[in-house]
């Protein structure tokens, strides 16, 4: 089955070469070119073709169409239930990006997908984590239901603790600090927006540190939270503007805006 977004294969010595490459040019954003270099006859490495192109749409908001093509080849190729389980994790984690980005509303369509996922991938299987961190980003920004993102992302963050899992674990630890940081739990919020960047830091993926660092500067205070900001900035414009959504935060405030 193939590594999709759940996980940072290619990152250690003694990966394949193919997954190595592929993982270098999706670390930097270049999510087309590694699509490029798979070949996709067999349901493993449709499906990664297609998480390759589903990224790209959340990262950039665009290449809706290329995504759909490929997950659409994936989801024909797919033959027993933990592959059409994980195309189905995939259609709908393509519709909450549409949904979210405003593109199109979607969320019955990703709702319906992420259960049809749940249904068919076993509660052991390393997939699980994967599901259970989109059904939470799905209950924290379209339905809006902090506590059932919680639950969600904590089953996550135990199954990518279990599965050895480090790229997901860097997202489930993000998440569940904006969770405690929306609580008011400052501390906690700290802790786990630092250990999403070192982790984030540590396997080489520069598209996901700079929110990473925006986000831990949110828990800080000046200078330091300054310093974080201006280290996102530098990585924003040498990634040409990706993720697009990272613009409104790195916004310099308005000329005589209050800052307090």
């Amino acid at each position: 089955m193939a590594h999709t977004a759940m996980s940072g294969t290619g990152t250690t010595a003694g990966d394949d070469p193919l997954q190595t490459a592929v993982w270098r040019l999706r670390s930097r954003g270049c999510w087309a070119d590694a699509a490029a270099l798979l070949r996709p006859v067999t349901a493993a490495a449709a499906l990664q073709r297609a998480s390759l192109l589903v990224e790209r749409c959340l990262y950039t908001e665009s290449g809706w169409a290329e995504a759909e093509d490929a997950l659409r080849a994936a989801e024909a190729l797919a033959h027993d239930d933990e592959e059409r389980g994980a195309a189905a994790c995939e259609r709908g984690y393509l519709a909450y990006a549409a949904t979210l980005h405003g593109v199109r509303d979607r969320a019955d369509e990703a709702r319906a997908a992420l259960g049809r996922a749940a249904a068919l991938i076993p509660p052991e299987a390393p997939a699980r984590a994967l599901l259970d961190f989109r059904r939470g980003l799905l209950a924290e920004n379209l339905t809006r239901s902090p506590q059932a993102a919680l639950a969600a992302y904590r089953r996550a963050h135990a199954g990518a603790i279990a599965h050895a899992d480090p790229l997901l674990l860097s997202f489930t630890w993000r998440h569940l600090a904006g969770l405690a940081l929306r609580d008011g739990d400052l501390a906690e919020a700290r802790h786990g927006f630092s250990e999403s960047l070192r982790i984030r830091e540590e396997l080489g993926y520069l598209v996901g540190t700079a929110p990473a660092l925006v986000s831990l500067a949110d828990t800080e205070s000046d200078p330091e939270a300054s310093r974080l900001r201006a280290e996102a900035r530098r990585l924003f414009r040498l990634l040409g503007g990706v993720p697009t959504w990272l613009a409104r935060q790195l916004a310099p405030p308005a000329a005589g805006a209050a800052t307090a």
